[in-house]
């Protein structure tokens, strides 16, 4: 076992949460079915009750290692590691979520630096005497996956009329028939698209195309009191689209905003077992908390057998491979060998983005960015290593820590995990790391409801984003608009928004002192 690990003795397992999880993947295995598709089997779903990968021995020193805290007195061991051994030691600045793992090895170091460059790479229009580089669009969100991932962080609304690269609007409408009812339910698709305009309003076109239309946002504030008496504004978003370039949407079409995620810990998320998630899982509430985290199940990439999602918002995506395609079809326009679309997102409807050029070059493969651009990319993005948490042993961090505990927060926002010791790269192997997350789903309640199915999660789901590095968001980025669209300014309103299933603990922080609600917010500061 590595040195992230220590001897301490098993505590409290969460076999019952297991247990409900496994019989929740096993019902819905049963139930789903599709006329003229095969059923789902049983056999597809490859999610163990407990950890495959480890000995008895091994499994119990896990257990243990990483059961919450109960002393708040002093930091837990390793808690500065936040990423393990791949955690980045080196000077906060705005490069802090920009370094590599600090385990990965000199060859693999050099196979970084070359994904570095194809995420920051600026793809053009075709043709173009850049032959290795074009292809961009023909209708886009972004020249580069560095321009909505800047410095490989946080995006952020629009603050200008020009400035919308680090958001998306996803489009998408329920199914309306039985037969589409059963696509979603077999995993065959996670929802649908607008006939026009695809799954993604894309706001930029290459010369000679009209871009689909343009986002438009205003906000309502709304003052919230708390217990102490202190008034908090909160921003409520009210979205629609400007300039349509070929009428108006789908009646039934759902505008979901989507800011880019922080890149860092990606690779570590990837190899924490699926055993360790569903153990989490409490589909129907059993234990009665109010806490009902769902597993989101979408088919492998390649179309055969079932996955767990855990990247995305809705964690729609299993893997990071796929993850990379999807931004290089979707955002970019750009066609992989996972996803071979030459022309991004255009629709049929769309003829003139169709009989566009492609960026296809016979010579250098039969996709717009052939092996091995999507394999580096991949690469690169597996390995962004998390920052080293700051002042951690801080009294008023380390009272902030526990109050985060005492408010329930822990209930989505689990504290850490162990990854699988057979993980394919030594890096990301047996590593103790620290997101709090569960990569669940959870009812997030109407006020941050996008309205929006995706696979699994309903209107009202998000899957629990990860807290490492959150507090160097300014640091790196420049601002602290968080939540899955930006609307909240600071962690503050980002906890007030929390509702549905966080209700609970949002009240709990509503209700707190000045002195203890500082004391949370430092604690998040330290991430």
């Amino acid at each position: 076992m590595r040195h992230d690990l220590t001897d301490t003795p098993c505590r409290v397992s969460r076999k019952s949460r297991a247990e409900s999880a496994l019989q929740w993947v096993l019902a819905a295995t049963v139930a789903l079915s599709l006329s003229g598709v095969a059923a789902i089997a049983a056999s597809d779903f490859h999610f163990p009750k407990v950890r495959d990968d480890l000995s008895k021995a091994d499994l119990e020193r896990v257990r243990g290692v990483t059961a919450p805290t109960a002393d708040f007195s002093k930091p837990e061991a390793f808690e500065k590691m936040q990423g393990g051994g791949a955690t980045s030691l080196k000077r906060v600045n705005q490069d802090s979520f920009s370094q590599s793992s600090a385990n990965i090895t000199f060859e693999e170091e050099g196979t970084f630096k070359l994904g570095n460059g194809l995420f920051r790479k600026n793809w053009v229009s075709s043709p173009s005497s850049t032959q290795a580089s074009d292809g961009l669009g023909p209708l886009f969100n972004a020249r580069a996956c560095q321009s909505c991932h800047l410095k490989d962080g946080r995006g952020h609304p629009p603050e200008n009329a020009a400035d919308a690269t680090s958001m998306l609007i996803r489009l998408a409408r329920a199914a309306e028939s039985a037969e589409e009812r059963q696509s979603i339910a077999s995993k065959a698709v996670l929802n649908f698209p607008d006939p026009v305009y695809g799954g993604q309003l894309q706001d930029l076109a290459v010369p000679g195309l009209k871009t689909e239309g343009k986002i438009h946002i205003s906000y309502d504030e709304l003052p919230v009191t708390i217990a102490d008496g202190t008034t908090v504004s909160l921003r409520k978003p009210f979205y629609s689209i400007d300039d349509l370039a070929h009428g108006p949407l789908h009646a039934g079409v759902t505008l979901s905003p989507r800011i880019a995620p922080p890149m860092i810990g990606l690779g570590l998320v990837e190899q924490i077992h699926p055993a360790d998630i569903l153990a989490n899982a409490d589909p129907d509430d059993a234990n009665g908390d109010g806490i009902s985290g769902r597993p989101q199940i979408v088919r492998a990439p390649k179309g055969d057998g079932l996955m767990l999602g855990r990247f995305g918002w809705k964690a729609q995506a299993a893997t990071i491979r796929q993850q990379s395609a999807d931004a290089f079809a979707n955002d970019m326009g750009i066609s992989s060998p996972d996803m071979p679309r030459h022309w991004g997102d255009c629709t049929e409807a769309e003829a003139d983005c169709l009989a566009m050029p492609t960026g296809v070059q016979a010579r250098l493969g039969d996709t717009e960015a052939p092996d091995p651009v999507l394999d580096l990319v991949t690469f690169y993005s597996q390995n962004l290593a998390v920052p080293a948490r700051r002042d951690y042993g801080k009294r008023k961090i380390l009272a902030g820590k526990q109050i985060f505990y005492d408010l329930g927060c822990t209930g989505c926002h689990t504290p850490k995990f162990v990854t699988r010791r057979d993980a394919p790269n030594k890096a990301q192997s047996f590593q103790l790391i620290w997101p709090y997350s569960d990569f669940l789903l959870h009812d997030m309640g109407e006020g941050l409801a996008d309205g929006q199915q995706v696979g699994e999660a309903s209107g009202t789901e998000w899957r629990t984003p990860p807290l490492w590095g959150i507090g160097l968001t300014k640091r790196v980025n420049g601002h602290t608009y968080f939540l899955h669209d930006g609307r909240a300014r600071n962690f503050t309103e980002a906890i007030l928004w929390h509702g549905g299933e966080a209700e609970t603990s949002r009240n709990g922080f509503a209700a707190l002192s000045k002195q203890d609600r500082d004391a949370l917010v430092e604690f998040l500061e330290s991430l």
